[in-house]
C-alpha cells in the first residue's frame, strides 16, 4: 500500500509538472546601454537620441498591414483606402569593435524592439 501511493503521488508530480515544462518561457525585452543611460522598448525618438546619441545607419519604411491574427498581408486596394501601411524607422547602431551591432525598430515614434546581431538584416 505504499509503494503504490508513492508511484500514485510521484505520477501526479510529474503529470502536473509537463504542462509548465511545455510552456515556453517568458521573453524578456531587450535593452541598449548607450553613455547617457540605457534605451529601452516604450522610450521615445527623442529619449533614444539623448541617450545613444546619432545612429551610424537610418532606414524609414513603410511595412505592409497584415489581417489580425493571421501572417496574410491586406491587399493594396484595400490597404491603401482604409490603413495604408505603417510607418517603421529602423536605427542601427555601432556598440564598437567585438560587438554586436543593435538595430532598433520604432513604430509611432517609440522603440518597438530591439534585436542584436553580426551584421544587419
Amino acid at each position: 500500500m505504499q509503494v503504490t501511493r508513492k508511484l500514485l503521488f510521484a505520477g501526479v508530480a510529474v503529470a502536473a509538472a509537463l504542462p509548465s515544462a511545455a510552456l515556453p518561457s517568458a521573453a524578456f525585452a531587450e535593452s541598449l546601454r548607450c553613455s547617457n543611460g540605457i534605451a529601452a522598448e516604450g522610450d521615445s525618438r527623442i529619449a533614444l537620441v539623448y541617450k545613444c546619441g546619432q545612429p551610424a545607419l537610418r532606414d524609414n519604411y513603410c511595412a505592409p498591414v497584415y489581417y489580425s491574427g493571421s501572417f496574410y498581408t491586406v491587399p493594396d486596394p484595400i490597404a491603401s483606402l482604409y490603413v495604408p501601411c505603417v510607418y517603421t524607422e529602423e536605427w542601427l547602431y555601432e556598440r564598437g569593435p567585438g560587438e554586436l551591432v543593435a538595430v532598433i525598430r520604432m513604430r509611432g515614434g517609440r522603440v518597438q524592439s530591439i534585436t542584436y546581431g553580426r551584421e544587419p538584416h
